[in-house]
């Protein structure tokens, strides 16, 4: 077994001003998005142009961030919210939601759309490839807070945590959900693609790599096992996530269309 390095998840604090890890990997995620977007835009055929990537940044975050936080607080913290509705701003506690995320930034995504003429789908065509690697830095963040762990183990690279081995989960969903996925649709989305097809390929991987990673994550304990003693609440909301993605792949290729 591996041993746990134990990170302070706070690296410093000025007065009651704290700075935690699990913050910074979110902004080294928007910082390399922003980076992404910039180098994208440079192509002729991209929907977004240059000077719209700060605009576009600025919508996914609140997006991001909004979604997140309120779509764990409806799934995962509803216990906690209805005892005390301030729980909501309380980041500290629980966490955030990336199905809640998703539907932030989608809404975030057609709000902006409307803004500058493009529909929702050639503007999330364009986000999200940009997604991943926040995805895998945020999911190292999880892991230096020493949270959502995996199911015990005697695999050579399980962690030794309380005397047991875990799996290390957070750090699966960080190769699968962030750096595999990102390397999957960079290297799809670098050139022209069917309408939608880059959004539908995202939601199909991403769903198919969480629903695999629940089956080595320990389920939130207010929550359990839903069904058959091993389906997640990760597990059902990642299904409609890759029934979506497969419908837009159907849609964007039976259409001649091709946008970026």
């Amino acid at each position: 077994m591996l041993t746990y390095p134990e990170i302070d998840p706070v690296i410093f604090s000025v007065g009651v001003i704290k700075v935690r890890w699990y913050g910074l990997m979110y902004v080294i995620g928007f910082v390399f998005a922003w980076w992404l977007a910039r180098r994208r835009a440079q192509q002729s055929w991209s929907a977004i142009k240059p000077h719209q990537i700060d605009d576009l940044v600025f919508y996914a975050m609140l997006g991001v961030i909004l979604g997140g936080r309120l779509g764990y607080a409806l799934v995962y913290g509803w216990a906690e919210l209805t005892s005390d509705p301030l729980y909501i701003f309380k980041i500290t506690q629980g966490g955030m939601s990336f199905h809640g995320g998703l539907v932030g930034v989608m809404a975030a995504m057609w709000i902006y759309g409307r803004r500058i003429g493009k529909r929702m789908w050639e503007v999330t065509d364009f986000v999200a490839p940009l997604v991943p690697l926040g995805l895998g830095f945020g999911r190292i963040g999880n892991f230096i807070n020493g949270e959502l762990w995996g199911k015990p183990t005697d695999v050579p690279w399980a962690f030794n945590i309380g005397g047991v081995g875990l799996h290390p989960s957070q750090l699966y969903e960080a190769l699968l959900e962030g750096f595999v996925l990102f390397a999957i649709l960079w290297w799809y989305s670098s050139k022209q693609r069917r309408y939608m097809s880059v959004s539908g390929l995202f939601l199909v991987c991403y769903g198919m790599f969480r629903f695999i990673v629940e089956f080595y994550r320990v389920p939130d304990a207010h929550l359990d096992y839903l069904a058959l003693g091993w389906v997640t609440m990760g597990q059902v909301l990642s299904v409609p996530m890759v029934l979506l993605g497969m419908t837009l792949l159907f849609l964007g290729y039976r259409k001649s269309e091709v946008v970026h």
